[in-house]
């Protein structure tokens, strides 16, 4: 491979925003969310082959994460890489981590462009390159915002009839709210559908054993996230019979193991950018699979290239693992990339062209928020 292929000539950084596409998005603790600025990232090779990547944290008290940051972090990143063998991943990433520490979510856009750039020298897409491709026809599942029972059942009724079959409720209000919610939706729902109830980390240690003995007779849910930290949540585990899906504490492979180790859960929702982008999200993805654990794989938010790179992320998780995925690009209204992948029916295809697979309109972005260059 000629070296000009893959060494980082520039790095343009790009703002947008993305609008939620069903009015409010509403979780637990008051957060709502209906426009957010993404950030995209363009790594450009001396030879002139171009990888995109996304970082999209959703709102500014969901992680310890929000798009300002990704923003002014990317300013500290993105010089740091000029140079350097865009496919030489594991230097990109040393890079990365002694130039900033933390803000995974920021070094995951230019992590995921790496990729990008990898499997177009290569003329491979990121899925094969990842470690294979186990399936092309992925589920997809749907939060439902959190709200009054009667609008959480129209939401679901709505996305059935579109051929979603997996569901994630937001609940973390008063157990017995909560309680109402689901028996609602599980009254509306058939044997073929699935159902998460997603506290994000909102309900204190006894709030969330009341709530799980209310939900408790529920046979075919699952609780995700009841509390913030995974020392509360496996407390919580230890007095409730529902299978347990932890989300916003799986941070590393480190926790991971821990958590493991515990017992503390059956599943976990994993999102690129919360553990530092493709490279170490393919890492918790083989581990979570050879444990025994089966996976949600998604982003905190975002629209093409984030739909894309998850795509191509579950694409290698074996069938009976994969619980489902969730496709941002259809909650959002604004397509950078045609809206493609586009799903259809409730499952989502995985690109087949190299690195991404998308072809993404740079005139749609506008002028660069900056740009670093060698």
């Amino acid at each position: 491979m000629d070296a000009s292929a893959t060494r980082i000539e520039r790095v343009d950084v790009y703002g947008y925003e993305l609008t939620y596409a069903h009015g409010d998005y509403v979780m637990s603790s008051g957060r709502i969310v209906n426009r957010l600025p993404s950030t995209v990232v363009r790594i450009t090779t001396r030879a002139g082959v171009t990888g995109f990547g996304e970082a999209c944290p959703l709102g500014a008290t969901y992680l310890p994460a929000f798009g300002g940051g990704a923003r002014a972090a990317l300013k500290e990143l993105a010089p740091a890489l000029l140079g350097l063998d865009a496919s030489n991943l594991a230097a990109v990433g040393e890079r990365m981590d002694r130039t900033l520490r933390g803000h995974g979510y920021a070094k995951s856009a230019l992590d995921m462009a790496c990729w990008d750039v990898l499997g177009k020298v290569t003329g491979m897409p990121i899925a094969s390159l990842l470690g294979g491709v186990l399936q092309t026809d992925l589920p997809l599942y749907v939060a439902v915002p959190m709200g009054p029972p009667a609008e959480m059942v129209a939401f679901v009724q709505e996305q059935r009839r579109e051929g979603i079959h997996h569901f994630q409720l937001k609940v973390g209000d008063a157990p017995e709210k909560d309680a109402a919610r689901v028996e609602a939706v599980v009254a509306a729902i058939g044997e073929e559908d699935a159902l998460v109830a997603d506290a994000n980390g909102a309900w204190r240690r006894q709030d969330a054993i009341i709530a799980a003995r209310l939900l408790g007779r529920h046979e075919r849910l699952r609780l995700e996230q009841p509390c913030p930290t995974l020392e509360e949540c496996l407390s919580v585990r230890r007095l409730c019979t529902l299978p347990m899906v932890l989300d916003e504490c799986i941070t590393d492979l480190g926790v991971l193991v821990r958590a493991v180790a515990a017992d503390a859960m059956d599943q976990i929702n994993l999102k690129i950018g919360r553990v530092g982008g493709l490279t170490r999200a393919r890492l918790i993805r083989d581990a979570a699979v050879k444990l025994g654990l089966r996976l949600m794989i998604e982003d905190s938010w975002g629209g093409d290239i984030v739909t894309a790179a998850v795509s191509h992320l579950a694409a290698g998780t074996p069938p009976e693992a994969l619980f489902a995925v969730s496709f941002m690009n259809d909650w959002t209204m604004e397509h950078v990339a045609g809206y493609a992948p586009r799903s259809s029916a409730g499952r989502g295809p995985v690109p087949t062209g190299p690195g991404l697979g998308i072809e993404v309109d740079v005139a749609m972005l506008g002028a660069p928020l900056f740009t670093v260059r060698a």
